[in-house]
């Protein structure tokens, strides 16, 4: 077995993007998948719970048939799958901005990648998630029509206050959340992943554009600490 392998390493506009497979010798040798972005570690496979809840939360909150669902970032493809799951998902599209991730899923270089490739439902898109939402020439197509979702699933950010990429400050905002309410069904739901505990004033920024927010804690194992980790999930529904 080896023990520690560098899948694959690229340049992107962001950074330098890595993605490495290694066996955590604390954990009895279990195979983990982690993303480093420069220096710094964006995912692992070894913490997915909160990302999975993202979508059953999310696609939980939606009252309507049929779902056509967007997830903003597709990362390891936790929440992707998790979406096609829900017996009410019509067709997912998977927005990244990073095309070396998109193609891991292509080569299967992932886990998730073969799960996501082999749905007709799921479409990956390399696109900017939120020059998407900004832009007034329709919906998330990229087509021009102004096509409406069920649901939008956004796990990019590490926190609504701590930003991949400063440029993607301005979506955390009224005017980029009714951007986004613009772009879904009447009763859509935004879903948001986030690290950091509850924001009361972030949820209170989500109250004034759309119908309804709340914020759940979702709580995992974390076998490093030997105790527990949290992150949030925010659910906002559309008027």
């Amino acid at each position: 077995m080896i023990d520690f392998e560098e899948l694959d390493y690229q340049k992107t506009p962001l950074g330098e993007i890595s993605l490495r497979r290694r066996a955590e010798p604390r954990l009895g040798g279990k195979i983990l998948y982690e993303v480093k972005l420069g220096d710094e570690f964006l995912m692992s496979s070894l913490f997915t719970e909160a990302e999975i809840q993202l979508a059953r939360i999310g696609l939980d909150a939606v009252d309507a048939p049929d779902l056509d669902v967007v997830v903003g970032g597709l990362g390891l493809g936790y929440t992707a799958v998790a979406a096609l799951e829900h017996p009410s998902v019509r067709s997912l599209r998977v927005i990244d901005v990073m095309e070396p991730v998109i193609d891991w899923h292509q080569r299967e270089l992932v886990p998730m990648g073969k799960v996501l490739l082999s749905d007709s439902r799921c479409t990956l898109v390399h696109a900017d998630f939120f020059a998407l939402v900004a832009s007034t020439d329709g919906g998330f197509a990229g087509t021009g029509s102004d096509e409406r979702v069920h649901a939008v699933l956004l796990d990019i950010d590490h926190s609504p206050r701590h930003w991949l990429n400063q440029g993607n400050r301005s979506f955390y905002s009224e005017i980029g959340l009714r951007n986004l309410s613009a772009k879904l069904h009447p009763g859509g739901v935004f879903a948001l992943w986030s690290n950091d505990p509850p924001d009361a004033e972030f949820t209170r920024l989500l109250d004034a554009v759309f119908q309804s927010a709340e914020s759940h804690v979702v709580t995992f194992p974390n076998p490093y600490t030997g105790g527990e980790s949290t992150n949030t999930v925010y659910v906002a529904k559309c008027r």
